[in-house]
């Protein structure tokens, strides 16, 4: 079994603040599709690049995301990747936990950089 990388006090906090979050991205969401919506062009064409956007953004961690401790650590690199929160964001959480995720980040970035 894998050893846990963060502390019972990150879970209780990333679930505190985690609804502010999805908040905050849901409303820069609802501000791009008002754009789309006031944009030029036909409202049927308006209407089905909504339709596709919604259905997309559904899927994405900053609207909707299983909430188990197993998927901790992940879903917070979900959240960073999807530039739903930032680095600076974990402050207030344990140098455990900002260790794991920044470990993560790095052998990420050292994977796509491998690909060149």
């Amino acid at each position: 079994m894998q050893e846990q990388r963060f502390t019972k006090r990150d879970w209780a906090l990333f679930r505190s603040k985690i609804g502010s979050w999805q908040e905050a991205y849901i409303g820069r969401l609802c501000d791009e599709y008002i754009e789309l919506l006031s944009g030029d062009g036909d409202p049927s064409e308006k209407f089905w690049q909504l339709d596709k956007r919604i259905r997309s953004d559904k899927r994405n961690p900053g609207v909707q995301l299983e909430m188990t401790r197993t998927n901790f650590i992940y879903n917070i690199i979900a959240l960073i990747n999807n530039d739903v929160i930032s680095i600076e964001d974990l402050e207030d959480f344990s140098d455990e936990l900002k260790g794991t995720v920044n470990a993560f980040l790095e052998r990420q970035n050292w994977n796509y950089s491998d690909e060149d």
